[in-house]
């Protein structure tokens, strides 16, 4: 039996970071109930609204403020529709919900959060990279650097820096220059692995590899200035050490465990 999704409710769904199959089996069902999409624009693969019914009404959100999607939402709920706001990658991350979340709350409607693939687990993908490798990192930062929203003093790429773990930084190649500088004067060597993953799991996705020391020319060179991941840390260099978890002995006395 198909289950039937809230139309009292704002549904909103993760789209994944690219790839159209990359969208959760829930996503996907939610979708082909939608009647009202508002999805995030150039950051959204637009072959998912081919998911969609015939008839349903997609609106993309770019040019719109908050004040337009919330009425959107409301004007679609009110009239009895099943209304999804797509975004990109996974909600928990630089999602922005909260704020359309808290005005939805304040006008007494409902709303559902459907989590996504991150574009810093496409990016780990599409490279084949792995970001906790056993003795070289076993610990993920993921961050960005300012911009119109500002960081909190105790989150400077500096103090991340100092731990030398693997790090995945968002919405920062516009400024990867200053990026490599900050992450040198925090404590990585200059000649840490960089990769940078311009749209993950698109069909024009392109990679970058390089250093801390030479990473920021060759993303000029490329002429990447948004939708892509930095990538930094030790994981992605040559040297590795296994875990120990199917070796025979281990596994053994794993199991006894």
């Amino acid at each position: 039996m198909t289950e039937l999704f809230d139309t009292r409710k704002v549904w909103f769904v993760g789209a994944g970071p690219g790839d159209k199959e990359l969208i959760t089996l829930k996503g996907y069902r939610i979708l082909q109930q939608a009647e009202v999409v508002i999805y995030a624009g150039s950051l959204i693969n637009p072959e998912l609204l081919d998911y969609c019914q015939p008839g349903a009404e997609c609106h993309d959100s770019a040019a719109l403020n908050l004040e337009e999607i919330i009425e959107l939402m409301e004007n679609g709920v009110k009239a009895g529709k099943l209304v999804v706001r797509l975004q990109t990658g996974d909600l928990s991350l630089y999602g922005s919900i909260r704020e359309q979340g808290e005005t939805l709350t304040k006008l007494g409607i409902g709303y559902v959060s459907v989590p996504g693939v991150s574009a810093f687990l496409g990016a780990a993908a599409q490279l084949g990279v792995e970001y906790t490798v056993p003795e070289v990192s076993q610990s993920l930062i993921i961050t960005r650097i300012e911009g119109r929203t500002p960081m909190p003093p105790l989150e400077q790429l500096e103090s991340f820096a100092r731990h030398q773990t693997s790090m995945a930084i968002f919405l920062s190649v516009q400024r990867i220059n200053r990026v490599a500088e900050r992450l040198i004067e925090g404590g990585y060597p200059s000649d840490t692995p960089v990769a940078v993953v311009y749209k993950a799991t698109w069909p024009d996705c392109q990679e970058l590899r390089g250093t801390l020391s030479d990473i920021a020319e060759k993303v000029r060179e490329a002429g990447i200035r948004k939708t892509a991941l930095i990538m930094v840390g030790a994981f992605l260099g040559e040297e590795y050490h296994y875990s120990k978890l199917y070796d025979a002995g281990f596994s053994h006395e794993y199991r006894k465990a």
